[in-house]
């Protein structure tokens, strides 16, 4: 890989989270008792931030934010953890979100507020940059940003990108969830654009297809530790692979990474508790 690791970036967005352990997800009109509570920023952008960091030492995260205390403390927070955080102001609150974990570490997220998403038309994101970076990881924005993100090296993105994806921008890796139905659906448009299409399955590995017809699969990494909370772990794989494309590394050198990454994350309270560091 060379001496220097990967400069690395994520555009997208964050949303601060309420985190609690309950003994099962409650069914309709059941009252269940949430334990274990904490607060965090977290998202897809801000997630692959975080574990880019910990990988690269340092990660740029583009991203809008309220001018809130929802958005004063996540900017201060991911600063803490290694992200230089480059927002636009917003008007409308920094949208939040409660994530109820299970006994068997599942999560599920409800969602407070509208996605708050950088453009290529924010002036206080300094666009240019990216063209320095060595990877890049696209999970929202506008077409605008996914064309400033384009000046990468390596440009992998998630088709929760909504908006961004299918208008004929060259993507490197489109990288998406097999057990995500919306993502399923989005990827329809997206992959048309992409040069390698990598399709995750949870403990089964997963598999990829190359635009050049290649195609391979991966086994899911062993855990280092019992499964404990799997929010962010989607996360967490496609930063791995984001900096392991970014640090030169082969496809299937990069997934295995990437897996790695992922089954690190599982065994953590939260996203950041536990991330594979260099």
């Amino acid at each position: 890989m060379g001496a220097r690791a990967p400069r690395v970036a994520v555009v997208g967005h964050v949303e601060w989270v309420r985190f609690a352990r309950v003994s099962h997800i409650p069914r309709a009109g059941e009252v269940v008792h949430a334990r274990d509570p904490f607060e965090e920023p977290a998202g897809g952008g801000a997630v692959a931030a975080v574990q880019l960091a910990r990988l690269a030492g340092a990660s740029t995260l583009c991203t809008a934010l309220g001018e809130d205390d929802h958005g004063r403390r996540s900017s201060a927070r991911l600063s803490e953890l290694g992200v230089h955080v480059l927002a636009a102001p917003r008007d409308e609150p920094t949208r939040s979100a409660v994530t109820l974990v299970d006994h068997s570490g599942e999560r599920t997220i409800t969602t407070f507020g509208a996605r708050l998403e950088p453009v290529g038309a924010d002036t206080q994101v300094p666009w240019s940059a990216l063209a320095e970076v060595d990877a890049a990881y696209f999970t929202a924005g506008d077409l605008g940003a996914l064309r400033a993100a384009r000046a990468a090296r390596v440009l992998v993105a998630s088709p929760r990108a909504l908006h961004a994806l299918g208008h004929g921008v060259p993507l490197d890796v489109l990288v998406l969830s097999g057990e995500d139905a919306i993502e399923r659906e989005e990827a329809v448009r997206a992959q048309a654009d992409a040069e390698l299409v990598v399709l995750t399955d949870g403990a089964r590995g997963g598999s990829y297809r190359e635009r050049s017809g290649g195609s391979g699969t991966w086994s899911a990494a062993p855990l280092p530790g019992a499964p404990v909370d799997s929010y962010g772990c989607g996360d967490s794989f496609a930063a791995g692979l984001t900096y392991g494309l970014g640090a030169g590394m082969t496809v299937p050198d990069a997934l295995a990474l990437a897996a790695r990454c992922g089954a690190v994350c599982l065994t953590g309270r939260g996203p950041y508790e536990r991330q594979l560091t260099l």
